[in-house]
């Protein structure tokens, strides 16, 4: 039978993507729900393509758009953020694969799983903000999450057949940016069309400003704290700028396992959709030949501070993560508006992660609040 997945933030950069593999694989897959925030354009032409059961426009004042446009078709419309919520408990969906930007992947993602519906999850930020509550309610509801980041889709591929065997520790590689050959004084001046260069990955402008600053890097080992179930300590990052290991586990015999291959994220997509089988493909095949040399270095956490941030958070624990996401997401943002200087960035953080209460054991209610205060606060820091 065909798997029918829903596809939160189908217009962005993985939810393309999701749409390419599964273009690839139709006797495999087939997409029953397609949302998109503000990208009505796009959303009506991957409806009118793939024939979704349902699709939702998250910005209410482009619904008339949308829904005369599929007028003809046999689409049901909705908008709003409740709808996307609501969407995701349909008895017709098998995976919901959850690519919305930042914080708002929360909400649906919790609603999916208590619905009963797998995860394929690429938003890291979950798994940050509330990591306790969503791994509790995935256990609480018998579902599985599967990572769609490079990184820990290389950290679960890894650990395959190995679940049972001693981890040492979980090494996730960073290319390091744009910038990471520049010194302080340089990253003083950087511009945001400078750090959208990602030399690698073709990403959305937020998370490419993330890898840029190592704030990527940093989400991605709290989610792999909760992903994985090891101590922050066992999480090491190192700077590998080709990009072609994608992450590395030691066991604690000292046996190390990589996963390999060129910086495209329709494998581990495929891989997430299709878990636990590995589908043919006619993707680009890496070669060692190509790469005659890969290099690994540390992280200059002097220069790149939100790393050592991510780490603190993820030591507090409590709403601490919460907190150092809305700061971020608030800081980027005015980066991308020229607001604030490269430099500023984890500035700003810091000084939200020092002023905003700490809670210790959050619930939902209290994350939400908490992600509402700090991005208040945080707006109130940048002139």
């Amino acid at each position: 039978m065909k798997k029918r997945i829903a596809i939160l933030g189908s217009t962005g950069s993985i939810g393309t993507q999701s749409l390419e593999v599964i273009r690839k694989f139709p006797e495999n897959f087939e997409v029953e729900v397609l949302t998109a925030q503000s990208n009505a354009d796009l959303l009506i032409m991957q409806a009118l393509e793939f024939k979704p059961n349902s699709v939702v426009i998250g910005n209410v004042n482009l619904y008339p758009k949308v829904k005369d446009a599929l007028a003809k078709e046999d689409v049901k419309v909705f908008a709003g953020e409740d709808a996307v919520n609501q969407i995701v408990e349909s008895e017709n969906i098998d995976i919901v694969l959850v690519a919305l930007v930042g914080f708002a992947g929360l909400k649906p993602t919790l609603r999916a799983i208590e619905a009963g519906k797998e995860i394929a999850l690429a938003n890291k930020e979950t798994l940050v903000v509330a990591g306790a509550l969503v791994t509790k309610t995935a256990k609480e509801n018998a579902i599985n999450i599967y990572p769609v980041d490079s990184e820990h889709s290389a950290i679960f591929q890894c650990l395959t057949g190995e679940f049972h065997n001693p981890v040492e520790k979980i090494i996730l590689t960073a290319s390091g940016g744009p910038f990471r050959l520049k010194t302080i004084d340089e990253l003083a001046s950087v511009t945001k069309e400078e750090a959208l260069r990602h030399p690698n990955w073709n990403m959305g402008c937020k998370i490419t400003i993330d890898s840029a600053t190592l704030m990527n890097k940093g989400l991605e080992v709290i989610e792999a704290y909760w992903l994985f179930g090891i101590k922050p300590a066992q999480i090491e990052v190192i700077i590998h700028p080709q990009s072609i290991i994608h992450s590395l586990v030691q066991f604690k015999d000292g046996a190390i396992k990589a996963q390999l291959g060129l910086p495209d994220m329709k494998l581990p997509i495929l891989y997430a959709l299709s878990y636990p089988h590995r589908f043919e493909t006619d993707f680009p095949r890496f070669s060692f030949i190509d790469y005659p040399e890969l290099t690994f270095g540390k992280p200059d956490i002097e220069k790149f501070r939100n790393l050592a941030l991510a780490y603190d958070a993820l030591e507090k624990g409590g709403n601490m993560p919460c907190i150092l996401n809305a700061a971020n997401e608030i800081a980027v943002a005015a980066f991308l508006k020229d607001r604030i200087g490269f430099l500023e960035i984890p500035d700003v953080i810091r000084k939200s992660m020092l002023k905003m209460d700490f809670v210790e054991n959050p619930g939902l209610d209290d994350l939400l609040l908490t992600d509402k205060e700090t991005r208040r606060f945080t707006e109130s820091l940048i002139y």
